[in-house]
């Protein structure tokens, strides 16, 4: 029987934790975005959690009854028993312990051919930097107050518009976007006209995403899953966590970097290099 770690917490802690006024204020601002939500996207946001302690799927469950647009459709202690369900079955989001018997949730993530959206659970902050290289939506750090676990299920709601969005854009455009088309990249208080073919690369920056181009550098307040949605994939890969290069802009590159107008750009190891080519 696996131990379970000293600060597993239970849905009565947790709500005592609510009691301190600034939890309070923050979860009254949660509460009312989630609200607004409700008037943009009728189709609810498809979870499962997978965590081999029962009491922090509890805390999921309660949870996630409390966020209108998410529909908790299982839990599971069993990775495996989670894989099964998932080729039969998709899902939007999985919430995902990371530190689990048998098999780890990162190496439960790789082995899935198309993951759909994750935010990690656990209780071991070092792991954190880890979940970067799987493009995170968030990282839930146990015992996590009911203010947080909605700001993370907004950001993966944000995310998940976000490439239906570009999903529906793509359908009703069936030929391949020239280069000398434009975007709007919000930079600050203002959108900004980016030419598609202007664009040496992308680079993540904290809380920015900042768009290189030969005479000019735009940062815009984005997640870089954010970037890639708005990003036509016939001019684009995602080569590394913090880098997205455009295809036609790649002078050589190897199994570890690409060269850009001189600059090297790291490649991730998750990351397939055949795209590269593909222009």
């Amino acid at each position: 029987m696996r131990q379970v770690v000293s600060n597993t917490f239970t849905v009565s802690q947790v709500a005592h934790n609510l009691t301190d006024a600034r939890e309070i204020k923050k979860l009254r601002v949660c509460l009312l975005v989630v609200s607004n939500q409700q008037h943009f996207n009728s189709e609810p946001m498809i979870a499962i959690a997978i965590d081999d302690e029962p009491k922090a799927l509890d805390i999921v469950r309660v949870f996630a009854q409390k966020v209108p647009f998410l529909e908790l459709k299982a839990t599971f202690q069993d990775a495996f028993e989670a894989l099964d369900f998932l080729q039969k079955q998709s899902v939007d989001l999985i919430f995902l312990d990371i530190k689990m018997p048998d098999i780890s949730g990162l190496e439960f993530l790789r082995a899935l051919p198309n993951p759909p959206l994750v935010i990690f659970t656990t209780a071991y902050a070092e792991h954190a930097v880890q979940s970067y290289d799987f493009d995170a939506v968030d990282y839930l750090l146990k015992p996590f107050a009911l203010s947080r676990f909605l700001k993370a299920c907004n950001r993966a709601h944000e995310t998940l518009k976000m490439r239906e969005l570009a999903s529906e854009e793509a359908k009703a455009r069936p030929v391949i976007v020239a280069p000398t088309e434009s975007i709007f990249v919000k930079n600050g208080y203002e959108q900004v006209r980016v030419m598609l073919g202007d664009i040496l690369y992308l680079e993540a920056g904290g809380n920015y995403v900042v768009f290189v181009m030969k005479n000019q550098k735009i940062a815009s307040r984005m997640t870089m899953s954010e970037a890639e949605g708005v990003l036509p994939p016939e001019q684009f890969v995602r080569i590394h966590r913090s880098y997205i290069v455009a295809k036609s802009k790649v002078e050589r590159f190897d199994r570890y970097e690409v060269s850009i107008a001189g600059q090297l750009l790291p490649i991730g190891a998750n990351y397939n290099t055949a795209k590269l080519t593909d222009v």
